[in-house]
């Protein structure tokens, strides 16, 4: 069963000291955003979460590391499940963020998406259309440039 958690997951990679990110394109939606989806009971903890997610959406498993990420939202329950699917009285489903960079990995989008984009981090804050995917992008790309001694 779905739980009120779902985590959000930036895939990104390195590419000559430049940054560039990987956004997907939801069939259903019809907008770019991160790769996305709920905890399940069945799940461990949230990082199992974001590792299943990756996998569902990507195929990407092995080789990658999953970063935990500080941004944190809550979004009204009805823009998640369309109703009150955990009860009168749970109004929010709390998300998560999270980063992997897949250098070196393949992605096979699943069915879920219509396309995805390699794009840099203007053009992904321009894309995107949810405030939580260009906040956890803000953070993550702060991080990586200090990595990178970019700052």
């Amino acid at each position: 069963m779905r739980l009120p958690k779902q985590v959000l997951i930036i895939t990104y990679k390195v590419k000559n000291s430049e940054i560039i990110y990987c956004i997907f394109k939801r069939k259903d939606l019809k907008c770019w955003q991160w790769l996305s989806g709920g905890m399940e009971d069945f799940d461990k903890d949230l990082l199992d979460t974001a590792k299943r997610e990756l996998y569902e959406e990507t195929r990407i498993k092995d080789n990658v590391t999953i970063e935990s990420l500080e941004i944190f939202t809550k979004i009204p329950v009805v823009n998640v499940a369309g109703d009150f699917m955990w009860g009168k009285d749970v109004f929010y489903s709390e998300e998560y963020g999270f980063a992997v960079d897949i250098s070196n990995q393949k992605i096979r989008s699943s069915n879920e998406h219509e396309k995805y984009r390699w794009v840099n981090y203007s053009q992904a804050q321009e894309l995107l259309k949810y405030d939580s995917n260009k906040s956890a992008l803000w953070e993550l790309n702060e991080k990586l440039k200090r990595k990178l001694n970019k700052v």
